[in-house]
């Protein structure tokens, strides 16, 4: 019994190696860049949603017209790069989700600047300009 499952599973492991041999290089390296590029722009959704505040009476009551108008421009970021993320299959359309999100944290940003609260502990987030991973220590000019 133990040396049929032994040989299922040579078997099994041979036919993978073989399937994996007749895909094509590219088609290898695009599905692990496109697990990359989702894997990063999950990261700056998820920084995007954490930076966005709760709405609480106080922090409201001091916001002028520019931080209102700021942190509604970055929940429609956080919005619109959350529904990208759900929708995207390639790596440029995992970018553009990160972009996005990247847009909204800079609008996060220019609000905490209009209400005078500052800025979260941490690394800047670096422009939105171009696909680039949220490295926490990596350089931003890259």
């Amino acid at each position: 019994m133990a040396v049929l499952i032994a040989l299922l599973l040579i078997a099994g492991a041979v036919f993978a190696v073989a399937v994996q041999r007749r895909l094509p290089p590219a088609r290898r390296l695009s599905d692990l860049s496109d697990l990359d590029a989702e894997a990063e722009a999950s990261g700056w959704v998820l920084r995007l949603g954490a930076g966005l505040p709760v709405p609480e009476t106080k922090v409201w009551a001091g916001a002028d017209r520019t931080a209102t108008e700021a942190l509604t421009r970055a929940a429609e970021c956080h919005h619109a790069a959350a529904v990208q993320l759900t929708e995207a299959g390639t790596a440029s359309e995992y970018a553009q989700a990160g972009r996005t999100a990247r847009q909204g944290l800079d609008h996060i940003a220019t609000a905490r600047e209009a209400l005078g609260a500052q800025p979260p502990a941490g690394p800047p987030t670096p422009p939105a300009r171009g696909l680039g991973a949220p490295h926490f220590y990596a350089d931003s000019a890259a």
